[in-house]
């Protein structure tokens, strides 16, 4: 079955207004990504293959939220941003990182909510976000993608059908054009962090080899099966030697196995990574799916949150390869 793009989206998610905009142009063969080219002009190659060309550095980014969270990790500072930023239970969301949001104009937190007034009273230079895949900016209403262009260029790095690795290389890249120091001791700690709990994954995927892991979200009407080879995390975790429950494509976009919660032990797994945004159903609920309940790794309480739009940098991600590793390090294998 076809699945139109809003509703792949959807359920991924529920799973002097031109500031220097006229000075960026968008052309397709330059590489270089140099902010001190042309005594202080900026070009950078984004993931659709458009190079953006500047004058100077843009300075008022606004961004995806985790994108915000990313580039922050870096030392580069947004604007404004979208997509789900607000605290979640009192906690804060898991897309904003370290983010102080309530220091960032928000112009939109649900999908579709992108206020094109208040983005535009932002007075932006770039709007940047992820892509899965492209060329569409994700949480970037596609009906209002001419109208928001005007205000300001847009960039997309690409985060679907590829390594972890990618996405990260490409942000360091983006926030080092933007003017982060990637040898500072924040970004090379960090850096140095995600390589050690790298190293911790694959020694607890090598000692629990066989051990079954399956990435999952949910909603009220079904319970969704990861395609890992889909998302860049699975996928590298996989290199890493974790070993998948490989969920069947629905539609043509490949990300994920739509199940009835009457089928929802189609799949045996000795490990659930459960969706952890805003957006996709919480524990409390997930809880009382009868199906959800006997499966035997809710029973055995081997479960771990997956932070499916974690922000794409070493900061990011290291404690996110920990808290994976300690999962795979304390579950057994299961009976089905």
């Amino acid at each position: 079955m076809n699945t139109p793009a809003l509703s792949r989206r959807r359920l991924l998610t529920a799973t002097g207004a031109l500031g220097i905009g006229a000075l960026l142009t968008a052309c397709g063969t330059d590489k270089k990504s140099d902010a001190s080219e042309g005594g202080g002009s900026w070009t950078f190659k984004d993931d659709r293959g458009k190079v953006l060309k500047a004058g100077s550095t843009p300075k008022r980014i606004v961004a995806f939220v985790s994108t915000a969270a990313a580039l922050h990790d870096y030392g580069i500072s947004c604007t404004g941003v979208f997509g789900p930023s607000a605290p979640v239970n009192g906690k804060p969301s898991p897309q904003a990182g370290d983010l102080d949001v309530s220091r960032l104009t928000s112009v939109g937190q649900a999908w579709g909510e992108f206020s094109i007034e208040k983005y535009a009273a932002l007075d932006p230079d770039l709007l940047i976000s992820n892509m899965f895949p492209p060329p569409a900016l994700w949480f970037v209403p596609e009906e209002s993608v001419k109208k928001i262009e005007k205000l300001a260029p847009t960039l997309g790095i690409a985060g679907a059908h590829k390594s972890l690795l990618e996405p990260l290389k490409r942000y360091s890249e983006l926030a080092e054009s933007l003017g982060a120091d990637l040898k500072a001791a924040k970004v090379t700690e960090a850096k140095a962090r995600f390589e050690r709990a790298e190293a911790t994954l694959r020694k607890a995927a090598e000692k629990n080899r066989g051990l079954k892991v399956l990435a999952m979200s949910g909603d009220a009407q079904q319970m969704y099966t990861a395609v890992p080879d889909a998302y860049c995390d699975l996928n590298y975790f996989k290199d890493l030697g974790i070993e998948f429950v490989e969920g069947e494509k629905s539609d043509d976009w490949g990300f994920w196995e739509f199940l009835s919660w009457e089928n929802a032990d189609k799949y045996h797994a000795d490990l659930i990574m459960i969706d952890n945004r805003s957006s996709a159903m919480p524990a409390k609920d997930l809880a009382k799916k009868p199906t959800w309940a006997r499966l035997p790794a809710v029973k055995a309480g081997q479960t771990v949150p997956w932070a499916m739009e974690e922000r794409y940098s070493y900061a990011g991600f290291a404690p996110v390869l920990e808290q994976l590793a300690a999962a795979v390090t304390r579950s057994k294998k299961l009976t089905p």
